[in-house]
């Protein structure tokens, strides 16, 4: 089969479309013929090196869609999945076969196509765990995106919006986003006092931090009392600081959260949700940008230095 590769760390460059044997599912795994593989920007950063972990050779790709050949769940149906240590300590998906535990499969949501299915995994299912299972966020709450606008703020906006929670956006804009009741530019403005002039002086429930770094001590100020922040990146430099006296006084909650610890019960059950979602065309994935795999490079590319305008798909004839 044909396989995206690489044998060392570097840019995009380093990777190559090799020839190499299909792989065997063993107990408790599935072969899935790859219809559509999405290069999320953790993909460009597993093959600079920036994850810790990663055996080489290997074949990148967390996020993808495809028909089971092989297994005893969910055989010669369309599933999609973002496996978990996928493009790290096992071959990815952005090949022509890939081998998945059998537990991490879900069924495809029937309302999108193989491109737009293979979108989902990464920005989807951080977001819903982030809100969900770790900020915990109810109906009425008010929740602040750090970041509104990538992949998973966009992801973790309509998320709340499903779950009748309040969005305020931050982003290095103000242009308005459909979905959030205000959004609040961080280069311009200041985000505490916006934060509590749109929440008459209470602040928010929860804080969503998809950026980190700079923003996380910004962040951390504009929750309420007892209120809870997610931090699920670090943007720059990763060592923060904050008042810890102020911090405590205000009952605030931190807790991290990072998508390659998920395992694949988690996945399967936070896919099974988020599928009900798009069937009800509650939830929207992004633009896709459909590449044949033998541009997979050039793709790549795109991401790693922000010229692409939609969401890169590698397809499969």
């Amino acid at each position: 089969m044909k396989a995206l590769r690489f044998r060392e760390f570097g840019l995009p460059s380093v990777l190559r479309i090799e020839e190499i044997p299909r792989p065997e599912p063993g107990d408790g795994e599935a072969l899935v013929k790859v219809k559509a593989a999405a290069i999320n920007p953790s993909d460009v950063k597993n093959v600079a090196g920036r994850f810790s972990g990663t055996t080489l050779p290997r074949t990148p790709g967390r996020d993808f869609s495809g028909v089971v050949i092989a297994g005893t769940k969910y055989e010669n149906a369309e599933v999609w999945s973002s496996g978990p240590g996928l493009g790290v300590t096992r071959d990815g998906a952005q090949a022509e076969y890939v081998i998945i535990p059998e537990e991490a499969l879900s069924l495809k949501p029937r309302t999108l196509s193989s491109e737009q299915a293979a979108t989902i995994g990464v920005p989807f299912i951080t977001a819903w765990f982030a809100l969900v299972r770790a900020a915990q966020l109810e109906p009425g709450e008010t929740i602040l995106i750090i970041g509104v606008g990538g992949a998973v703020g966009q992801a973790a906006m309509q998320i709340a919006n499903w779950r009748k929670s309040r969005v305020l956006g931050a982003a290095r804009s103000s242009d308005p986003i459909a979905g959030a009741v205000a959004v609040i530019n961080t280069r311009t403005d200041d985000l505490r006092k916006r934060v509590f002039e749109l929440t008459d002086g209470k602040g928010v429930d929860a804080v969503l931090d998809a950026v980190g770094g700079p923003m996380f001590e910004r962040a951390v100020g504009c929750l309420r009392i007892g209120g809870r922040q997610v931090a699920i990146t670090s943007t720059g430099d990763r060592r923060v600081s904050f008042d810890l006296v102020d911090f405590y006084h205000n009952l605030s909650r931190l807790i991290g959260v990072d998508s390659m610890k998920f395992s694949p019960h988690d996945v399967s059950v936070i896919a099974d949700e988020l599928r009900q979602g798009f069937e009800a065309n509650i939830l929207k994935v992004p633009a896709v940008d459909s590449v044949p795999f033998e541009n997979a490079v050039e793709a790549y590319e795109r991401v790693a230095n922000g010229t692409a305008g939609a969401k890169q798909v590698l397809t499969f004839s």
